[in-house]
């Protein structure tokens, strides 16, 4: 009897060792993507099950465009970290102190101790619209959501920034020559200045299909989907860009040193490429699609940085996770996503995930096959240890 307890301990201790050693590996494992979570759509599975989706991907960092108690409750105590956002309709509100602690108060503390709430966006491609009083509310928006976090102990723990579109350059070729549109500077130098106080780094939503979709005889498309090709020479600095995806990067970079600053760091909070569009939006297929994100992935894993800025890894967000089925616009916006709405994968880029439906959920990871059956695994444990006590 002595004999089959000790069994039994040795049983659970290396129980214990798999699951230690199986959570280790994932955190080796981690793939370094972040994605978008879009919710514009009226047959999306609910947050508790993309946990599990995100979780079997293995990916741990996650953009959305509100702040859904929902999505975040969904997340606890799963060390995914989140990107949260205020939409520009709260901009206005949130120059006032007491709206902005009200909003941070409601919408974050109440998750932070769970969930890792780690920055704030303060809009969304502000500047893209001709709306003056928007563009002129975003600074004071920003500043004050700050401050509110100082005051409540939180800025060590959550950053505030902003995403921008592309547009917001008035050049982007070559790279070194990259500047931001005139009739912005008066908004943009003084956010930089604050972004640089509070060490908060600039998004980017970058999109080089849009550049492929407009020009396809003068942007190659082997360039834009990250395959093989000569690429384009910067004559001002000698160095050579394979992909537009790091032009434009860098493109922001020297936007940002022209106006005095080399202490911010570029991110891109978006990008991706639709898997279906109109007749006209050309390039829009599954096959490029998987070309980009599966060739983006590639470059994320191997912790490659620009050719301007090598030691720097690329920070990227894809865009998004499910297509979304009530977007405005095009057929493209609603054909972004890596998965349908059931969790069927798009197209293959290598992640393999499962959402589950039924109990017995599989985990699968990309960079290795490892399946781990917990219902089959607790059931095969039961019964062994139901033989040595009987025994």
């Amino acid at each position: 009897m002595a004999c089959c307890s000790s069994f039994l301990l040795l049983l659970i201790r290396l129980f214990f060792i798999f699951f230690t050693l199986s959570e280790s590996a994932v955190q080796i494992q981690g793939l370094g993507i972040g994605i978008n979570y879009g919710q514009i759509a009226n047959n999306l599975p609910s947050p508790s099950r993309v946990s599990v989706l995100l979780r079997s991907l293995n990916i741990s960092r996650v953009k959305l465009y509100d702040a859904d108690p929902n999505v975040l409750v969904a997340f606890s105590n799963t060390n995914v970290e989140f990107i949260i956002g205020l939409g520009n309709e709260y901009l206005e509100n949130m120059t006032d102190p007491i709206k902005a602690q009200n909003w941070v108060q409601q919408r974050v503390q109440p998750h932070i101790s769970q969930t890792k709430i780690t920055c704030i966006t303060v809009g969304n491609e502000v500047f893209v619209s001709n709306d003056a009083r928007l563009h002129s509310n975003l600074l004071p928006a920003m500043q004050t959501v700050y401050r509110t976090l100082v005051n409540l102990g939180l800025d060590k723990q959550v950053i505030v920034t902003t995403a921008h579109s592309l547009n917001i350059l008035s050049n982007s070729f070559p790279p070194s020559a990259g500047s931001f549109r005139p009739d912005l500077a008066e908004y943009i130098q003084p956010l930089l200045n604050f972004q640089a106080q509070a060490n908060s780094p600039f998004l980017i939503n970058a999109y080089p299909f849009f550049a492929y979709k407009d020009s396809p005889s003068q942007v190659p498309l082997e360039y834009v989907l990250f395959q093989p090709n000569q690429g384009f020479m910067d004559p001002n600095t000698n160095l050579n860009y394979d992909n537009m995806l790091y032009a434009q990067i860098d493109a922001v970079y020297s936007a940002i040193k022209a106006m005095g600053h080399t202490d911010i760091e570029v991110r891109i909070s978006e990008t991706g490429w639709p898997s279906k569009g109109e007749e006209n939006e050309i390039g829009a297929s599954p096959q490029n699609a998987e070309l980009y994100n599966g060739n983006l992935l590639k470059r994320i894993q191997a912790k490659q940085g620009t050719p301007a800025n090598p030691s720097v890894p690329i920070d990227i967000h894809v865009f998004a996770l499910f297509n979304e089925n009530l977007k405005p616009g095009p057929a493209s916006e609603r054909n972004y996503g890596l998965y349908y709405p059931d969790g069927t994968p798009v197209y293959n880029i290598g992640l393999q995930g499962h959402l589950p439906g039924v109990p017995g959920v599989e985990f699968s990871f990309a960079s290795k096959n490892i399946h781990i059956l917990p219902a089959v695994f607790f059931s095969f444990l039961i019964y062994v240890i139901a033989i040595l006590i009987w025994v």
